[in-house]
């Protein structure tokens, strides 16, 4: 019978405490991979860089790793798989501000595909949704609606913006 306390009965032993799994890349999968010595905090790197690019490859060269390093790690490490989805998540925030601040102020040297931009937004809105939906302990749906109304109003820009800017190559061409 156990201590009141919660502490096991004499003689028995206590539950080993659980210790967050690492993945092993093997040597001939580190020379693969073209990777020498790899830094400890390489999670660290990979994740600010994937947060700031949503970019794999970019993120990986920056935390001078094989992209197929961050994968492994990804498949067998939970904590890390949810800190990549946060991350996307971050990089997903960074596009719809950049885009939003191209359709406020649309500078001519300045070029964008909204187009594409809004094809991509639309096309991760529903993984977004989920993750801000955890994130947020919100409804999926609520999120999702409010991801589309922000598309629609992002596409009412684009359209507003390209008028004026139609309208001012005319009267560019009638001055």
């Amino acid at each position: 019978m156990g201590k009141p306390n919660g502490a096991p009965a004499d003689g028995a032993r206590a539950p080993a405490a659980r210790r967050t799994k690492r993945s092993k890349i093997t040597p001939s999968q580190r020379r693969e991979g073209n990777e020498g010595t790899v830094n400890k905090h390489w999670r660290t790197f990979f994740l600010q860089k994937l947060a700031e690019t949503s970019n794999i490859k970019a993120s990986a060269d920056y935390a001078e790793i094989a992209s197929s390093r961050a994968y492994k790690a990804r498949r067998e490490e939970p904590d890390f798989a949810a800190d990549w989805r946060a991350a996307l998540l971050e990089g997903y925030e960074h596009l719809e501000m950049e885009v939003l601040g191209y359709l406020r102020n649309a500078d001519p040297e300045h070029k964008m595909d909204v187009g594409a931009a809004l094809k991509l937004l639309a096309a991760h809105s529903h993984a977004v949704a989920r993750e801000r939906a955890l994130a947020d302990n919100r409804d999926e749906q609520e999120v999702l609606d409010s991801i589309d109304a922000m598309i629609d109003a992002m596409r009412e820009r684009a359209a507003a913006n390209a008028a004026v800017i139609a309208e001012n190559a005319v009267d560019d061409a009638d001055g």
